[in-house]
């Protein structure tokens, strides 16, 4: 490897440190004793990288986790794998994961290149501008949002989130889903 590439993933992950330091502070998800929010969740038609067609309401009866992300985002690069190994534990008690690539048109081959390399297990979709403005803008990411079976916003977090903050959200989103 040569010293130009280590000294670009140092500060890479110095970055991503920083960052993860500066969302622990930020929005959180939701634990035991937050309160449900009761916003309906914007449904959504998106398509998959192989040109499917996917609606949030598509996945009405499950527990979602919907991740605005993208591939020049350091911090949603930490997370994804996370999110892989916690759709793998939790898929088959009813979680659904969709991630909304907030990528620039025309990056498909990006993102393709990016979730084969993470080796991603859920749902990925190419988002746009109209998705991310309903979902309040989807500004900073990652941007992700707790869905309940009812299709209501059980809760959200912006920034990056520790892979224990994703799992204890996940575990209660689906307690409430029984």
């Amino acid at each position: 490897m040569n010293p130009r590439t280590m000294v670009a993933g140092g500060l890479v992950l110095v970055i991503a440190i920083i960052m993860y330091g500066a969302a622990r502070r930020s929005t959180a998800l939701p634990g035991p004793t937050n309160s449900r929010q009761s916003r309906v969740a914007p449904d959504f038609e998106l398509k998959t990288l192989d040109g499917r067609v996917v609606k949030l309401s598509d996945f009405h009866h499950k527990a979602v986790v919907l991740n605005f992300w993208a591939t020049y985002c350091g911090p949603c690069r930490v997370e994804m794998p996370w999110l892989v190994d916690l759709y793998r534990q939790y898929r088959s008690q009813g979680l659904e994961i969709i991630g909304v690539s907030m990528d620039d048109d025309g990056e498909q081959q990006k993102v393709a290149d990016f979730i084969r390399e993470v080796g991603v297990n859920y749902t990925i979709v190419l988002g746009n501008h109209a998705v991310g403005d309903a979902y309040g803008g989807a500004r900073f990411l990652p941007q992700t949002f707790l869905i309940d079976p009812n299709g209501h916003i059980a809760g959200s977090a912006t920034g990056m989130k520790s892979k224990s903050d994703f799992e204890i959200a996940i575990k209660e989103l689906l307690a409430n889903a029984q």
